[in-house]
C-alpha cells in the first residue's frame, strides 16, 4: 500500500470522536465523496464499539490502534486491540424485521460493517491480538 497514517486512541466511546473526524478526512483526501466517506466513518466507529463493548468489556484504559493504508484504489482501515476474542463465524446475518419488531439495541455492528464495506476480514490471535480489516475500493476499482 501506497500510505499508512496511524492513531492510536484510549476504549472509551468518548474517543471514538477524535477518530470519525480522523478516518472521515482521510477517506475525503483519498478521493471518495462525503456519503461514501460516512459509511467509512460508520463502519470504523462500530468496529470500535464492539471492542470497547465486547474485547475489553467497557475497561476505558485499553488500547485501540487504528491505522489507515492506502493505495491502488484501496482505502483499508485495520483496527488492533488486544481484547477478548471471538468466533466472527458464529455472527450470523441477523433478521432485521424481526430486530426491529423485538425493538432490541445493538446486535447489528457487524452486519452494518459488512453492509458498508466492500470487504471485512478478521484475524484473531486469542489472549495476545484481535484485528479487523475493512477495506473500501473507490468506485472506479469495484
Amino acid at each position: 500500500m501506497a500510505s499508512k497514517k496511524t492513531r492510536t486512541i484510549k476504549s472509551r466511546t468518548e474517543d471514538l470522536h477524535e477518530l470519525r473526524q480522523f478516518i472521515g478526512a482521510a477517506a475525503r483526501e483519498y478521493g471518495f465523496p462525503n456519503d461514501e466517506a460516512s459509511k467509512i466513518v460508520l463502519a470504523v466507529d462500530e468496529a470500535c464499539t464492539n471492542v470497547i463493548q465486547h474485547a475489553y468489556q467497557g475497561d476505558p484504559d485499553k488500547e485501540i490502534r487504528v491505522s489507515i493504508r492506502t493505495g491502488k484504489g484501496a482505502f483499508e482501515v485495520v483496527i488492533e486491540d488486544k481484547g477478548r476474542s471471538f468466533n466472527p463465524l458464529a455472527i450470523t446475518t441477523p433478521d432485521l424485521k424481526q430486530h426491529l419488531r423485538q425493538h432490541r439495541r445493538g446486535g447489528l455492528g457487524v452486519h452494518l460493517m459488512k453492509t458498508l464495506m466492500d470487504e471485512v476480514e478478521y484475524s484473531l490471535t486469542p489472549g495476545k491480538k484481535n484485528v479487523v480489516r475493512l477495506t473500501k475500493y473507490l468506485p472506479q476499482n469495484r
